[in-house]
């Protein structure tokens, strides 16, 4: 029996002593505050504040400000807000950001505000001038401005007998249900947990007899997605200059970059024109990229004479793969296959045609 004696006085000194809770006129309430973002450890780049509709009806933002002081200043950061959260939905808030961590959901608001992780207070305003209450328990409590308020960690000011957990680089000041419960008190509303950002788009939540959502409608969505089938060649004219009947020109490099994202790979072929006013004997030599594999005419470095449609192409080289991300590069020389023949001189031209094909 002693004990519940000994109890009892300290809990009438706490009823009188904690501050006014200050619910929220709107249904708007802080539901979730990030700290750590982009820290050592942190799962996200960015500090967050989320918002959460707890009413039965849409708010406008316009004009309205997330703020924050430091856990014993009075000095406050504002963000201006835009627009409006529906019933049952969140409004995600980024803020000031780091290296570490995956990027937020797409933000409904952004900032620059960087948040402490040990202590501080987080104010929803509906105005965007700066507060300058917060040195003491409930000074905020008492402005018509304030629509909610968070202390954690030591902070000065509050909601209630206490304020919510300090945060880390991996836990966020979470309240409880899904943002519906706001009792008034910061100590016992919010827990510190794995942060899980929420933002406009995110599902709906209900807080007993509040309106998820309004009557829906499904769309079936479609999309085709084609395969990725490109090839660029090392130079657009492959030049030999001047030779005479009997030569042998050294051979030109043209080197060939396919991409292709086909699973089971591509084929990369060959044919050319005939040379005008007389053909020549055109041919070529290649090497396959890492994985991939010559065609048999070319293997052991061989060069191949390059055929005339309506011959078929000639197979440069296949792939069982998926090109590499920046493409496959096939190293190939365009040369002739014996020496030139006695023709008369002038200035001979061809067209040589790669050909990409996805299997």
């Amino acid at each position: 029996m002693s004990r519940f004696r000994l109890l009892l006085p300290l809990l009438a000194l706490l009823l009188v002593a904690a501050p006014a809770a200050h619910g929220s006129a709107s249904g708007v309430v802080l539901s979730q505050v990030f700290a750590g973002g982009g820290n050592s450890g942190a799962p996200f780049t960015n500090d967050f504040v989320e918002l959460f509709n707890a009413g039965p009806g849409a708010v406008d933002l316009n004009g309205w400000s997330v703020q924050y002081a430091s856990a014993s200043g009075s000095s406050w950061q504002t963000t201006p807000l835009a627009g409006s959260i529906s019933p049952g939905h969140y409004f995600l808030v980024q803020l000031a950001s780091g290296s570490e961590g995956s990027a937020l959901p797409t933000p409904d608001a952004t900032g620059t505000t960087n948040l402490a992780q040990s202590g501080g207070k987080v104010a929803l305003v509906r105005s965007d001038t700066a507060l300058t209450c917060g040195a003491s328990a409930g000074s905020c409590s008492s402005s018509a401005e304030v629509e909610d308020l968070v202390g954690y960690g030591p902070a000065s000011d509050y909601e209630g007998a206490g304020a919510a957990p300090a945060l880390s680089s991996s836990t966020a000041a979470s309240r409880a249900g899904s943002g519906c419960t706001d009792t008034g008190s910061n100590a016992a509303d919010f827990a510190s947990l794995a942060p899980s950002p929420r933002n406009s788009s995110s599902p709906a939540a209900s807080c007993g007899g509040v309106p998820a959502a309004g009557p829906s409608q499904d769309a079936a969505v479609e999309i085709d997605i084609q395969p990725v089938l490109s090839i660029a060649l090392e130079r657009p004219t492959v030049s030999f200059g001047s030779a005479v009947a009997g030569d042998t020109p050294s051979p030109v490099s043209e080197r060939v970059t396919v991409v292709s994202n086909n699973a089971a790979g591509y084929s990369l072929t060959v044919h050319r024109s005939v040379f005008t006013p007389a053909d020549l004997p055109l041919g070529i030599a290649a090497t396959a990229p890492s994985g991939a594999q010559l065609g048999g005419a070319l293997a052991g470095g061989a060069r191949a004479a390059i055929p005339i449609p309506p011959a078929a192409d000639l197979t440069v080289g296949t792939s069982s793969n998926r090109s590499a991300d920046a493409g496959d590069e096939w190293p190939t020389t365009l040369g002739f296959t014996s020496a030139l023949p006695a023709v008369a001189a002038g200035h001979y031209t061809a067209t040589v045609t790669y050909t990409l094909i996805g299997r």
